[in-house]
C-alpha cells in the first residue's frame, strides 16, 4: 500500500467489485421493511392526527416518503456504478479533508438515532421479560440490546441482510395483529380512526401540519439519501448496462415501493396508538390494550423493528464514516461499537420526546448534503469520477489543504437557509444547496482546480459498472483484502482504470 495514501485507504472503504456484491433486489426490499419501522414514524403519525385527519396524514406519508425515495434512488447509483460509500464520495464535493466535516455530522446523526430506536426497542424487551420473569430494569435491556445489534452488524453485510430476511415477514404480520389490536381499543373508546382528529386544523394551519407531515417523513430518510452509497454499492446490478432504470433496479424497487408502502403503514399505527391511548409510543399503547401472550408477541416486534432498522440505516452508515475519518488503524468493526458509545453517551432517553423538532432540524442539515451529492454526480461530473484520485492524498481533490470550499460554502448557506424555514427544510435545504453548489464549482472553483472527469469525459476511464470495470486501487491492495474477506480464491483481477 502507498504509505503516503494510507489514511485514505482503510481496506473496508475501498470499492466493492462486481463479484462482491451480495444484495438482491429483494434482499433490499426486506430490508426496508425492517428499516422503515421506526419510532420516528410512529411518532409523525401521533403528532399528525393531532391536527388532521388520518387519510390526509396518510397522503402526506405518500407523498414525502416517495420523493425521499426517489432521492435515496438517484444517490444509490453511487455505490451502484463505482462501488463507494458515502465519505468516500465526498471527497469529491468536499476535498480529502473536508469529507470529514458533513460524514461526522451524518455519523452523529446516525449514532443518535442508534440510540433512540435501542432504547425504544429496550422498553419493549423490558415489557416482555416483566411479563415472562417479573424481570423490570430498562437500562440492563437497553445495554444487552446494544450489544446483540452491534456484534451483528460487525460481522458484516451478508449478515446484516440475512437477519432482515428473517425479521421483515415476522413484523409485516405482527404489524398487521397490532393495528387490529390498537383499532379495536379505539372503536372501544369510541373513536372512527378514520374521521377522528384531536383539535382539527382549518386553513393555513392544515396547510402547515400536512407539510409538516410530508416533510418529517423526508427529514428522517434525508440522512440515508445522503449515505445510502454505503449500503448500495453492496446491491446487485448488472454489467455492461447503460439503462439508469434497469441498472438500478435493486434501489427503484427497495426505495419507491417497500420504503412508501412500510413507512405509511407504521405511520398509521402511530396515529391509531394515539387515537387509541392518546400515546404514539406503541409499547406504551399496547400495555394499555393487551396482556399476556399477546402483549409478549407484539412487543417482540417492536425489538426486531428497532434491530433491523438499526443494523442497516444507522450502524452500518455510521461505523463506516468513523472508519474513513480513522483511516486504517480503525476498520469497520471498530467502528460499529464508536457508533454504539457514542450513540449512549447522548443519553437517547433524555431526548425522546424531540423527535419531530429534530427531524425538522436534520433534515435541515442534511437536505443540503444531498442536493450537493445530486448537483456533483449528475449536473457537474455527468456520473463520471476519477475513482483513484478519491483516494489520493496528492490528487485531484486535495483542492485547498483538503478543503474543496465550493462544497463548504454552499453547505452553509444552504443550511442557515433551511433551518430558519423549518417547516418546508428539505426543499429549501436541496434547491438551494443544489444551486449554491453548481454555481460556485461550475462557475469558480473547478476553474481554478481542474477536474480529469470534466476535462476528458470518456465512459471508459470514469464509468464503472456501466462500462464493466471494477476499480483497483493501491496496486492490488482492495483485491487481496477483498479475497479474504470474502473467502473467495479464484477471481479475476480487476481492470486498472488510469
Amino acid at each position: 500500500m502507498d504509505k503516503k495514501n494510507q489514511h485514505l485507504m482503510s481496506p473496508d472503504l475501498m470499492p466493492i467489485p462486481h463479484h462482491a456484491k451480495k444484495i438482491s433486489t429483494l434482499g433490499f426490499s426486506f430490508m426496508w421493511v425492517g428499516m422503515a419501522v421506526v419510532l420516528a414514524a410512529f411518532a409523525i403519525g401521533g403528532a399528525g392526527i393531532q391536527s388532521i385527519s388520518l387519510p390526509l396524514v396518510v397522503i402526506g406519508t405518500l407523498v414525502g416518503t416517495l420523493l425521499i425515495g426517489l432521492a435515496i434512488t438517484l444517490t444509490s447509483d453511487i455505490g451502484i456504478e463505482h462501488g463507494i460509500s458515502f465519505p468516500v464520495y465526498m471527497r469529491a464535493p468536499f476535498g480529502t479533508i473536508g469529507t470529514h466535516f458533513p460524514s461526522l455530522v451524518r455519523g452523529l446523526a446516525a449514532s443518535m438515532w442508534f440510540g433512540i430506536n435501542t432504547y425504544f426497542g429496550s422498553t419493549a424487551m423490558n415489557g416482555i421479560l416483566n411479563i415472562l420473569f417479573g424481570f423490570d430494569n430498562w437500562f440492563i435491556c437497553y445495554l444487552i440490546f446494544a450489544t446483540i445489534q452491534l456484534l451483528n452488524t460487525a460481522f458484516g453485510i451478508k449478515a446484516v441482510e440475512k437477519f432482515a430476511d428473517l425479521a421483515a415477514p415476522i413484523i409485516i404480520i405482527i404489524g398487521i395483529w397490532l393495528y387490529s389490536t390498537l383499532a379495536d381499543t379505539a372503536v372501544q373508546n369510541g373513536k372512527d380512526i378514520w374521521s377522528w382528529v384531536e383539535s382539527p386544523a382549518t386553513g393555513g394551519a392544515a396547510v402547515t401540519a400536512f407539510v409538516i407531515v410530508v416533510v418529517g417523513n423526508m427529514g428522517y430518510w434525508s440522512t440515508l439519501a445522503a449515505d445510502i452509497s454505503s449500503i448500495s454499492r453492496f446491491i446487485k446490478a448488472p454489467q455492461h448496462e447503460r439503462n439508469w432504470f434497469k441498472r438500478n433496479k435493486g434501489a427503484l424497487v427497495g426505495s419507491l415501493i417497500a420504503l412508501p408502502l412500510t413507512q405509511t403503514f407504521i405511520v398509521v399505527l402511530g396515529a391509531v396508538s394515539y387515537i387509541a391511548v392518546s400515546n404514539f409510543d406503541p409499547v406504551v399503547a399496547l400495555q394499555e390494550s393487551a396482556s399476556g401472550l399477546v402483549l409478549g408477541i407484539l412487543l417482540l416486534m417492536i425489538v426486531l423493528a428497532q434491530w433491523s432498522t438499526n443494523v442497516s440505516a444507522n450502524i452500518v452508515p455510521a461505523a463506516t464514516i468513523f472508519s474513513n475519518v480513522g483511516g486504517p488503524k480503525v476498520p469497520f468493526w471498530a467502528g460499529v461499537f464508536i457508533a454504539g458509545i457514542v450513540g449512549t453517551v447522548i443519553q437517547p432517553w433524555s431526548v425522546f420526546n424531540l423527535l419531530i423538532p429534530v427531524l425538522l432540524i436534520v433534515g435541515a442539515i442534511i437536505s443540503v448534503i444531498v442536493g450537493i451529492i445530486f448537483s456533483d454526480y449528475y449536473l457537474i461530473r455527468k456520473r463520471r469520477i476519477n475513482v483513484q484520485d478519491l483516494y489520493k492524498r496528492d490528487g485531484q481533490f486535495a483542492y485547498d489543504g483538503g478543503i474543496n470550499w465550493a462544497g463548504v460554502i454552499a453547505w452553509v448557506i444552504g443550511s442557515l437557509l433551511a433551518y430558519k424555514f423549518s417547516t418546508y427544510s428539505f426543499f429549501i435545504g436541496f434547491g438551494v444547496g443544489a444551486l449554491a453548489y453548481y454555481v460556485l464549482a461550475k462557475g469558480w472553483y473547478f476553474k481554478k482546480h481542474v477536474q480529469a472527469e470534466l476535462e476528458d469525459p470518456d465512459d471508459q476511464k470514469y464509468l464503472g459498472i456501466t462500462v464493466g470495470h471494477d476499480w483497483e486501487i493501491g496496486e492490488g491492495f482492495q483485491e487481496e483484502k477483498l479475497g479474504k474477506k470474502t473467502g473467495t480464491e479464484d477471481v479475476s483481477k480487476p481492470l486498472n482504470v488510469e
